[in-house]
């Protein structure tokens, strides 16, 4: 490798939105954090789980409208 082209590689403090703090080595000194092992939903055990149900009853109700007033539509015609 050539001499003096790399960053240095030095101690870094990864600081967490949750307050949690570790270290670790990088060529950052400091870094700040959203989510860590103690606060992301899948380490921590309290996952949510996503409703799809109330997504697919809203797409349904959206475009079963829409087929209702042209099959109502389709219907005036056709008894004029």
């Amino acid at each position: 490798m050539k001499q003096g082209i790399h960053p240095d590689y030095v101690q870094t403090r990864v600081t967490c939105s949750c307050g949690n703090t570790f270290v670790t080595r990088s060529t950052q000194a400091e870094m700040h954090v959203e989510l860590c092992d103690k606060c992301h939903p899948f380490y921590t055990g309290k996952q949510k789980l996503v409703d799809t149900g109330g997504r697919v009853e809203r797409f349904q109700k959206k475009y079963a409208k829409k087929g209702t007033q042209a099959s109502g539509a389709t219907q005036g015609a056709e008894q004029s």
